[in-house]
């Protein structure tokens, strides 16, 4: 199956090219290749140790790839000279784990990396982890501590501290699983207002009924290899291969 055509002219943000990794002995990812248009939303799903999330790693740098390409615009990820910063502000990660720092307010954990790491005004920076609050829909929570704040809410003040860096890329690491159910619906309507903004987005997620509305693309990842990829009503309605059928059956 081909890989997706870019939507418009020019687009590709992200551009994979026959990446191989592996973590000693075990080979993770095993040549997998595809692109992404500036604005799309890309759901990536797949079994436990299949390579989801060693991937979103990959993209962002975190985990070092054996061969292959990996660039964002054009960054090539993994060349020993890459500025780093550079691409942290390019590519933003919000995990599974909200990683917030206890110690701080939301407000403060969503200002430090603009202000530690890109020296930026404390007060152009305060203002703006303002506005981010509110768009993650936790205004008058500024100066709450993690430990006062939901699940849920931890999760969009995660997102929220991804954003202060001005991102053109989000990336989520399956950022619902270890949510309660009632949390889920108010972190997943974050994202969807991002990809209806305009945000490029790379999601590993488990929550098929998001991806089958949000997605553009949909792809199906096995043992390291891409089994299956295609638009969400074509890849859930009419599955080709016997592999992404059996998983579709046993989770739909």
């Amino acid at each position: 199956m081909p890989a997706p055509a870019d939507h418009t002219e020019n687009s590709t943000i992200v551009s994979i090219t026959d990446v191989y990794q592996s973590f000693g002995d075990n080979q993770v990812i095993k040549g997998i290749s595809f692109e992404v248009a500036k604005g799309e939303v890309i759901c990536i799903i797949g079994p436990s140790g299949s390579g989801k999330s060693t991937l979103l790693r990959c993209i962002n740098g975190l985990v070092e790839i054996d061969s292959g390409s990996i660039k964002v615009k054009e960054m090539e990820v993994h060349d020993p000279h890459l500025d780093k910063l550079a691409l942290r502000k390019m590519v933003g990660m919000v995990f599974q784990q909200y990683n917030l720092f206890p110690h701080k307010t939301a407000i403060e954990n969503i200002m430090m990396a603009p202000i530690h790491v890109l020296k930026q005004d404390t007060e152009a920076v305060k203002e703006r982890a303002y506005r981010l609050m509110k768009k993650v829909r936790l205004e008058g929570k500024e100066n709450f501590f993690p430990g006062q704040l939901s699940g849920g809410q931890q999760q969009r003040v995660a997102i929220a501290r991804s954003l202060a860096m001005n991102p053109e890329v989000m990336l989520f690491d399956e950022v619902t699983a270890a949510l309660d159910p009632e949390t889920v619906k108010e972190v997943l309507v974050t994202i969807r207002d991002l990809a209806e903004e305009g945000m490029t987005c790379l999601l590993v997620t488990h929550e098929m009924g998001f991806a089958r509305e949000l997605a553009d693309h949909m792809y199906f990842t096995d043992n390291g290899v891409i089994v299956e990829h295609g638009p969400p009503k074509e890849f859930f309605e009419a599955p080709e291969d016997p592999r992404t059928q059996e998983f579709l059956s046993q989770i739909l």
